[in-house]
């Protein structure tokens, strides 16, 4: 739990195993929101009250005393224009439209290290389905031949400097590196992961053990 106390009490429900709950926690680290999370989702089930809110049977949800809000992305969009400021939600639109075109592209990477993620991280080998794995590491690659140029010439997703746009692929970059299967090199998308793992939020919400 943070211990910031510049910002407004702030609830994330969710379970940090969970790619999409750690994109919240993180941020709000980065934030330096005083916070507190509880684990909901997967083996923790869901309560009444939490699907009366969230009726997905999906995490994270965030409230903050004026909003219960669920879908990772569009939280880390609230949580930027509320708390941020111009660092993490620009005046110009253009500069808020090129970081936050990462945060829908992230979506369908994701897709594609589904099965992966799932087979080396929580599924018994022998139950494996190997050809969904080989296609999901396939589609991966080709997801991060264009992050690969991307990064060849701006040093974040998010232009100039680290920003929201950087979030989303920060946390499914973690998993790809993680998993124990042999990998296509991507120098620049290597080079900014490394920055990214220096950043203390990273290293305390992101970097979990993947089951």
């Amino acid at each position: 739990m943070s211990t910031a106390t510049s910002a407004p009490f702030f609830t994330i429900w969710g379970r940090l195993n969970s790619h999409n709950v750690k994109k919240v926690a993180w941020f709000a680290e980065e934030l330096g929101l005083k916070y507190q999370r509880h684990d909901i989702g997967g083996k923790f089930g869901y309560t009444d009250d939490y699907l009366a809110k969230n009726p997905n049977r999906l995490v994270p949800m965030i409230e903050d005393g004026k909003v219960a809000l669920w879908e990772s992305n569009a939280i880390l969009r609230y949580m930027a224009a509320e708390y941020g400021g111009a660092a993490w939600f620009p005046a110009d639109p253009i500069d808020r439209a090129l970081a936050d075109r990462w945060m829908d592209w992230q979506i369908t990477y994701a897709d594609a290290q589904r099965a992966p993620f799932l087979a080396f991280a929580r599924t018994p080998r022998d139950e494996w389905d190997r050809d969904a794995i080989a296609r999901g590491i396939d589609a991966c690659a080709e997801h991060l031949a264009v992050l690969e140029r991307y990064l060849g010439e701006k040093p974040w997703l998010s232009g100039s400097q680290f920003g929201i746009g950087d979030i989303p692929m920060g946390v499914y970059a973690y998993t790809w590196f993680s998993l124990p299967f042999d990998k296509p090199e991507f120098p620049a998308v290597a080079e900014w992961y490394a920055r990214i793992v220096k950043r203390p939020g990273f290293a305390q919400q992101v970097m979990i053990p993947l089951t």
